[in-house]
């Protein structure tokens, strides 16, 4: 699976938070060319502010492992994670992540902070930027206009 084509299905699943009005953003995760977890913004849905798409998509993974160690995971997400989502990754051993959109207002994987690359934690992980980044920030600037 290329990255272009595990964006497309965290960009699927973006609209499917979008479909019970939550941010759209979406993460799946990948091993070995297998996507063993999907995961979208249920904070809305769920009334619970850690539901985060990355956050579901990782507990999702840990549950299909067997274990809170994703070491050999890639994590596709459309939007570029927050500092809480960024701990996650790091905490779960992520091998890599992929992000679609920056987030210049709450990044922490490289717009405000860089978390997943602090040489000063006992993890780092690989990263890729702007995969499929317009159609990433295509579809969050279309929910907040239609909020508007």
């Amino acid at each position: 699976m290329t990255d272009h084509e595990a964006m497309g299905l965290a960009l699927d699943e973006a609209a499917a938070a979008m479909a019970h009005d939550d941010v759209p953003v979406g993460a799946v995760v990948v091993v070995d060319g297998t996507v063993i977890a999907r995961g979208h913004n249920r904070r809305t849905i769920d009334g619970d502010p850690t539901a985060h798409a990355e956050v579901v998509a990782l507990r999702a993974a840990a549950r299909a492992v067997g274990g809170w160690r994703l070491e050999r995971a890639t994590l596709y997400v459309t939007l570029e994670p927050c500092l809480m989502c960024a701990g996650a990754l790091l905490n779960a051993r992520i091998a890599r992540l992929v992000i679609g959109a920056d987030d210049p207002k709450a990044g922490a994987t490289g717009s405000l902070y860089n978390l997943v690359d602090d040489p000063r934690l006992n993890h780092t992980i690989a990263l890729t930027t702007r995969c499929r980044a317009e159609e990433s920030a295509n579809v969050l600037q279309g929910f907040f206009q239609a909020r508007r």
